[in-house]
């Protein structure tokens, strides 16, 4: 049996009448840009994050270079972010024409290490960017502490954090704006690129709306230059179709998570851990291995979707070579890369699947 190391097509299955129903609607109305599909999407995630405001966009990505703009960022600033994240992250903040600044990860969360920011910090320093990894939220408060000394904007990256609280509140909502994909192998994920930002500001919320729609807020009244990153109405109606589904999902994501923290208990590999005052959603299920490469050759070779997220930390990319940085520079990120794993996990996935997979690791960790 091939276990992958995500199964869209098995939740598709499990709710088939709602997805060809939210599409059948789209389709007959021929309503396919904006409209009232995207706005209902937005007021229900606003309100699933706990936000005042949601604003539809055409990926992640886009989301995160919106905020970054509309928060007023760009040629000549800094942005501090994390070295171990995907580089739609740093891609953001050079779309922006801003520079990114790394700092390091703590070791056991994977997150940007607050306690090394201000080091960072340069009178060119504008904005914080905390990636919530593997739905693990950043510790926040002392970021936002850091920020607040130093008038600084913070912008979450919640790529991979729908629905994960840090301290009885949900990512979207703890920094000043925040930026959601939904590609399709997300917790929440359309059927195709799909992004939002989200934020409590109303002015910049107003920004964001105009930046993704070429500047304006009439048909052809342009105040401002912007871009044509707009939410499809097709996919906005697919994931209205899969929000109500999404709290359970989270938990039988969260009941998996458990049960490999048993099975795996007794092995010498280094499970993930949730921060204290945190509800982690589990995105991915990164184990650490020093043995991380063949492992995931052992386990590819059986059938078993394993993977790696993320080999390459940001530093040390080709495309970001013009930062400066070398080898050694961020020692945490840099193992990291080397040692994570990332096993299968998604709510549609059988205990006995999950039995395979831990049995195959067996075979191979003494």
């Amino acid at each position: 049996m091939a276990i992958p190391l995500v199964d869209l097509k098995a939740q598709y299955r499990s709710i088939q009448s709602d997805i060809d129903s939210a599409i059948r609607r789209v389709v007959e109305n021929t309503s396919f840009i904006l409209g009232k599909e995207v706005q209902s999407f937005e007021q229900a995630f606003a309100q699933y994050c706990g936000a005042q405001y949601c604003i539809g966009v055409s990926s992640g990505t886009a989301a995160l270079h919106l905020a970054l703009r509309a928060a007023g960022i760009g040629p000549g600033d800094e942005v501090i972010t994390s070295p171990f994240t995907f580089v739609a992250t740093a891609e953001a903040i050079w779309m922006a024409g801003a520079r990114p600044v790394f700092v390091d990860i703590h070791p056991r969360y994977y997150a940007i290490n607050p306690e090394l920011i201000e080091r960072a910090i340069t009178p060119r320093t504008r904005a914080i960017m905390p990636v919530h990894l593997y739905g693990q939220p950043a510790d926040m408060d002392p970021i936002m502490d850091i920020a607040r000394r130093h008038n600084l904007i913070v912008i979450e990256d919640a790529a991979q954090a729908h629905g994960a609280e840090y301290r009885g509140r949900r990512a979207g909502t703890l920094g000043d704006i925040a930026g959601f994909s939904f590609y399709p192998g997300k917790n929440l994920g359309a059927y195709g690129d799909a992004g939002a930002v989200v934020t409590n500001n109303p002015e910049l919320a107003e920004r964001v709306r105009m930046l993704r729609d070429h500047g304006r807020r009439s048909k052809y009244e342009h105040e401002i230059l912007g871009y044509g990153e707009r939410l499809d109405a097709l996919q906005a109606a697919i994931l209205a179709a899969k929000l109500p589904h999404l709290e359970a999902w989270t938990e039988r994501r969260r009941a998996l998570a458990q049960r490999y923290h048993q099975l795996l208990a007794d092995l010498p590999l280094e499970l993930p851990q949730e921060m204290p005052g945190t509800r982690m959603v589990y995105h991915i299920y990164a184990i650490r291995s020093p043995h991380r490469d063949a492992l995931l050759a052992h386990l590819n070779a059986q059938g078993i979707g394993a993977g790696v997220h993320y080999p390459i930390p940001l530093h040390l990319q080709p495309s970001l070579r013009y930062l400066g940085y070398r080898p050694g520079d961020f020692p945490e990120a840099e193992r990291a890369s080397q040692e994570v794993l990332s096993l299968p996990l998604y709510p549609e996935m059988s205990d006995e699947q999950q039995d395979m997979v831990v049995q195959a690791i067996r075979r191979f960790v003494p």
